[in-house]
Parts: structure tokens; C-alpha cells; sequence
């Protein structure tokens, strides 16, 4: 019993600590990758897909932001893919904008996923960027993130997610910024050492020679996409300077059903990209999906709750007065706070002090509530669309 709780407690402080340190040992010790030099003359043809169902309220903002990329203007193209969408968008598109951008629309939702491998039906550049309607990009973010490209061994590039919280954030929108600072932190060791593990949804960009199609029930698209593009051989670069800005969730109802999704996500992109845990085959990859992203997803999430299980039982054995009942006592500490982060987030009011306990394990419990959402089979790939802070209609 010890000893399996040792080892439990030896794969959480890995995953959520211990890879990170080790990844930048790495970095420090192995023979550095020969770098291919950026060159503002490098400005290939790009197209900048933007999913956008039942996104009107975003479109005028988005579109504004899209225009003003510091971009040639020869030199890239627009599309919008309303498909499915019943608020107006296509119209709107179409009315406002012209010849500006292009929209591919139509009366039948199929899925976030369907309407990009039919999007990319179409696309004649060599490089494709996709953006999600609810973010903002930074104006250089198209330079910086092509640029990669000029290394024939990059075959996709992810920018960078950004929340915009502010002082009186809720502890989940805190929560979720603090979460993604340190994800931030993470890609930048994993690319310096190989290669990202997997970009987000917000602004990734790919060579389209490379993109393949992916099954319409697919939930995380950007994650199958990037890491079978990675799985071929090919880096997936990280650009921190290309970065699309997001609000957090608008509630913690919201966040939690966008979490347990992603989780739900995570467990089926793991059964669907198996060949990647052969380390004889992929090396290095394996390594870092492993650590990075298996271990978060599948292990730590069911060793939290055996960490706890275990330790009230050696307890129950030895008592309080002992090493296990200090533990113990840490525990129910830190879950307390979390749980008193979770009711008052509920009620409205907010104590940043315990936004941490209160986020990592929200994360984990939504984590376990994915993994019975996979199980059960019943998720769909079509497009779930989630609240975020501050949203206003702008259309009315």
C-alpha cells in the first residue's frame, strides 16, 4: 500500500513538475538543433480559415482583425466557413465585406471538422492558417507564425492562447489563465527540444500538403491534426509571438462543460494515435506525448483519487500521529479549499487565493468526468458552442 502510494504521488509531481524540469535538462545537455534563419523576404501564399457557426456577434471584430494583418496583401486570402450556422452570419459576410473575404456557407450542420476537411478542399496556397471567431490575433501574428515555414522540416506551427482576465476575474477565468501560462511555458521547452505535442484550436497553421482529412466525430481536430503531421516526421514549431486572445468561460457551468469535452477529447484522441507511443518508432515524440499529454489525460486524473483512498487507509492502520496522517490532513486542506472555491465560484463571489487548489483539481475532477463521457459514446463532433465573459450581440 505504501509503496503504491508512493508511486502515485511520484506520477503527479512528474507530470504536473518533474516533466518540465526534465525537459529543460534536456535542453541543456543534448547537441542544439541547427536553426534556419527568418527572413522577412519569406512571405509564401497563406489562407486563413475561420470556422465560424453562429458566431455574428464576433464576425465584425473578427473580420476588422483578420483585415489588419501585417500581412502582403497579395499574399493572403480570407475564408469564412459559416456552414450550418442560423444566425445570419453568411449573410452578413456577404453584404458587408464582398470581395474582401471569401465565405463558404450552407443550410446543414454537419461539424466543426467536416466543414474544415471541406474547406480545405479548396485551398490552393501552401499554407493554411486556422483561427476560431471568438479570439483576437495579434497583428504580426500571420508574419511570425508563416516564417517558421522556411525550415522544410516544420510541417505546422502553433501560436500562442492567451486569457484576458481581469482583477475581478472569477477563479475559473483566473484559473484558466494561470493554467495556460505555464501550458505556454511548456510548448516553448517541448518545441526547443523536438516538437510541440499537439497545437490549439485558436491559430495553428499547417503545410496544406500535409493536412488529412480527420473523421467527422473528431472533438479535438487541432490536437489530431498537428500530432499526425508530427507522427509523419515533421516539427510542430511554437510561435509565442503569434497569439490569439480569449475570454475566459462566462460562468464555471460553462467552463466545466468545455472541460469535460476537451477531456472527452483527450481520451479519444489517445485510442485514435496509438502508433504514437512506440518510442522505438517516434523517439523523442513519445516521450513528450507521453509526459505532456497521455499522463495528464489518462494517469493523473485516476491517481488523485487512489492518492487519497490509500493514504486514509494507511491511517486507518498506523493513525493521525504519523507521516501518512500529516499528508492526509494536506489533503483534505487543499481539496477543502478547492471545494469552497467551487460553491462560492457558484454564488458569484470570488477569493483569488484559492484559485489554484480550486482550478487543479476542477481540471482532474473534469478530466474523470470525460473519461465517462468516452466511454459512453455519447459525444458528437458537431460544434459546441461556449459562453464566454463579456459576450454582447452587436448585430441587433
Amino acid at each position: 500500500m505504501e509503496l503504491l502510494l508512493l508511486i502515485c504521488i511520484g506520477l503527479v509531481i512528474y507530470t504536473y513538475l518533474g516533466y518540465g524540469i526534465v525537459v529543460w535538462g534536456l535542453i541543456k545537455v543534448l547537441p542544439r538543433r541547427k536553426a534556419v534563419a527568418f527572413s522577412d523576404d519569406f512571405t509564401p501564399d497563406v489562407t486563413l480559415i475561420v470556422p465560424a457557426y453562429n458566431e455574428a456577434n464576433c464576425l465584425p471584430a473578427k473580420v476588422a482583425n483578420s483585415l489588419g494583418q501585417l500581412y502582403p496583401l497579395e499574399r493572403i486570402r480570407y475564408l469564412f466557413v459559416t456552414e450550418g450556422s442560423t444566425d445570419g452570419s453568411d449573410e452578413y459576410l456577404r453584404t458587408h465585406y464582398g470581395s474582401s473575404i471569401e465565405v463558404l456557407g450552407g443550410s446543414e450542420r454537419r461539424g466543426k471538422v467536416a466543414a474544415m476537411n471541406r474547406a480545405m478542399q479548396q485551398i490552393k496556397t501552401p499554407i493554411v492558417i486556422f483561427t476560431d471567431a471568438n479570439t483576437q490575433l495579434n497583428p504580426q501574428a500571420v508574419r511570425n507564425i508563416v516564417r517558421h515555414f522556411r525550415d522544410p522540416q516544420v510541417g505546422a506551427v502553433a501560436g500562442e492562447k492567451r486569457i484576458q482576465t481581469t482583477d475581478s476575474e472569477s477563479a475559473a477565468g483566473s484559473g484558466e489563465g494561470l493554467y495556460w501560462k505555464y501550458e505556454s511555458q511548456l510548448k516553448r521547452w517541448d518545441a526547443e527540444l523536438h516538437t510541440i505535442v499537439g497545437a490549439a484550436g485558436e491559430l495553428f497553421a499547417v503545410r496544406t500538403e500535409l493536412y488529412e482529412p480527420v473523421s467527422t466525430d473528431t472533438i479535438l481536430d487541432d490536437f489530431i491534426i498537428s500530432l499526425k503531421i508530427a507522427g509523419r516526421g515533421y516539427r510542430v514549431a511554437y510561435e509565442p509571438e503569434a497569439y490569439a486572445l480569449e475570454r475566459p468561460s462566462f460562468s464555471i457551468i460553462d467552463e466545466q462543460k468545455r472541460k469535460i469535452r476537451i477531456a472527452a477529447g483527450g481520451f479519444q484522441s489517445i485510442a485514435r494515435l496509438t502508433n504514437l507511443l512506440n518510442p522505438f518508432r517516434h523517439g523523442l515524440l513519445t516521450f513528450e506525448y507521453v509526459s505532456h499529454r497521455v499522463m495528464r489525460w489518462a494517469v493523473t486524473p485516476l491517481c488523485l483519487p487512489l492518492i487519497f483512498l490509500l493514504n486514509a487507509g494507511l491511517v486507518v492502520r498506523d493513525g493521525w500521529a504519523t507521516g501518512w496522517g500529516l499528508l492526509l490532513a494536506g489533503q483534505v486542506l487543499f481539496y477543502g479549499a478547492a471545494w469552497l472555491g467551487y460553491v462560492l465560484e457558484k454564488r458569484q463571489m470570488r477569493w483569488k487565493a484559492i484559485f489554484v487548489p480550486f482550478y487543479f483539481t476542477f481540471m482532474n475532477v473534469c478530466a474523470l468526468a470525460g473519461l465517462i463521457r468516452y466511454l459512453r459514446g455519447n459525444q458528437s463532433g458537431t460544434w459546441e458552442k461556449v459562453r464566454r465573459a463579456d459576450t454582447v450581440d452587436i448585430l441587433t
